[in-house]
């Protein structure tokens, strides 16, 4: 049941959130009592850049009114608006674009590589290691997360 809600809250939210300027990652619903929480997931639609608080309140309150015009959520729910964070999955070209500038943590056959994405496109990924460049196809990776290296 929680996959069909998703289906039309990503319906309805998508379009909402392109508007803004935003890519709707996600929407995830879950159900506590007679509570349910409501978490869309936004980010920039592409390239190098973070979202910034402002535009992540603008987004929240467009969401939050289009729920509140088509009331597709039956009782009381939380809704939180986010975006998928510093350690995000990455798994399409669009996420290894936008980890471009910040630190990755791959795994390709098997290696695990840490470094610095310096370049990505539709089929490789570059990361700067240890000053070095190292290039991987994006179809030999199977695991891929940003991290936070301090």
């Amino acid at each position: 049941m929680a996959g069909d809600m998703e289906t039309i809250l990503t319906e309805l939210l998508a379009p909402v959130v392109e508007r803004s300027g935003l890519f709707l990652e996600g929407i995830e619903t879950t159900r506590a009592g007679r509570h349910s929480a409501v978490r869309v997931l936004v980010d920039l639609p592409d390239g190098e850049g973070d979202l910034d608080l402002e535009a992540l309140t603008g987004v929240t309150a467009t969401v939050s009114q289009a729920l509140d015009d088509a009331d597709p959520i039956k009782g009381q729910y939380n809704l939180e608006v986010s975006t998928p964070g510093a350690e995000r999955e990455l798994s399409t070209p669009r996420h290894f674009r936008r980890a471009v500038g910040h630190h990755a943590r791959i795994t390709a056959g098997e290696e695990t590589l840490t470094g610095r994405v310096l370049r990505a496109d539709e089929e490789t990924l570059t990361l700067t290691i240890d000053g070095a460049e190292r290039t991987v196809p994006l179809a030999r990776i199977t695991a891929a997360r940003m991290v936070v290296i301090i």
